[in-house]
């Protein structure tokens, strides 16, 4: 059996990921999360998983784990999401640069073949070029957050060519689905939509967006990571079709046969970048198929099955605090 971890496992990207890595029937992955932001609902059951409650920023709990379990590959995934969060605790977003530190020194020295990270689209700040390219990084925005995963990236880059470590950099770019928490747009929007209450749109709700349907996401990493392709590599994960807030709310509504309507507030000070579209040339090519539409996708989340366990994650989270 190949020996995986996954940090932040408890979150519905890294918790996605384990479900595919499961009906691989090749793996066998620990999981660890804090539950800072994760969901308990996410954890699945399989005889080839294991979750343990753990911090990766912790040296002391993941340095038991990584020393115990010999790991072939590490995806770490584990940090402080969602955009109110990030801004109302910069400090504790920093914290996360000793858990990139705690996984790239253990990585190292317990023989790790590559470790994946979960980067972002917020390391371009606001855009120099559209669509945004892999080699084109402004590092023009002040955000903790944003600093954090540039930091993060230039860990690994030292660590591969001061260790040979190597590592694959995946910057997400709006990935949403059935199992996503209320801290994300769409999650927030569609919640809004199926209860008629209204949807807030933040300034003129012309900022732009592309959003990537989860399975598009999972596909795709397990592809790279299976395949060994973009090692030592950065690679945008997204979808490359650009819609405002605006047409977002409209299309959540009319799918849903919401009476929501939308209000506008005030612009946020910080953080709410005017556009978002990626260059995925490479995401494309490997997957050699369509990607979903967010018509698509949001009618997948609105069918009946998904929309109750959608609910039921979005009430699960706002009890747990997020």
């Amino acid at each position: 059996m190949i020996r995986v971890l996954v940090t932040g496992a408890a979150g519905f990207i890294p918790s996605s990921l384990i479900d595919a890595l499961m009906n691989k029937g090749i793996y066998q992955v620990i999981g660890i999360d804090n539950f800072l932001s994760g969901d308990i609902q996410n954890i699945s059951e399989h005889p080839n998983f294991k979750f343990i409650k753990a911090d990766a920023n912790s040296y002391q709990d993941i340095s038991v784990i990584m020393t115990s379990y010999s790991f072939d590959y590490v995806f770490h995934y584990a940090a402080v999401v969602g955009v109110k969060r990030t801004l109302d605790h910069p400090a504790l977003v920093l914290h996360d640069i000793q858990g990139i530190k705690n996984i790239l020194d253990l990585c190292k020295n317990t023989g790790v073949k590559r470790i994946f990270f979960s980067s972002s689209s917020e390391v371009y700040g606001e855009p120099v070029e559209i669509p945004q390219h892999e080699e084109t990084t402004p590092l023009n925005s002040r955000l903790p957050y944003a600093i954090v995963k540039n930091v993060g990236e230039s860990y690994l880059k030292v660590y591969q060519q001061e260790f040979s470590l190597p590592y694959t950099i995946l910057r997400f770019f709006n990935t949403y689905g059935p199992k996503q928490s209320n801290d994300f747009v769409i999650s927030k929007f569609i919640h809004a939509a199926l209860h008629d209450r209204d949807i807030t749109i933040y300034g003129d709700g012309l900022q732009t967006r592309t959003f990537c349907y989860i399975d598009d996401n999972i596909d795709f990493t397990v592809k790279i990571f299976e395949e060994d392709l973009f090692v030592n590599d950065v690679v945008n994960v997204g979808h490359d079709f650009q819609y405002t807030m605006n047409e977002l709310a409209d299309m959540i509504i009319h799918l849903s046969g919401s009476n929501s309507k939308k209000v506008h507030l005030k612009p946020l000070k910080e953080g709410d970048m005017t556009r978002r579209q990626p260059d995925i040339t490479k995401m494309k090519k490997v997957l050699d198929r369509e990607l979903v539409s967010l018509k698509d996708g949001l009618a997948l989340i609105l069918n009946e099955t998904n929309r109750k366990r959608f609910l039921d994650t979005f009430l699960a989270n706002d009890l747990i605090g997020e």
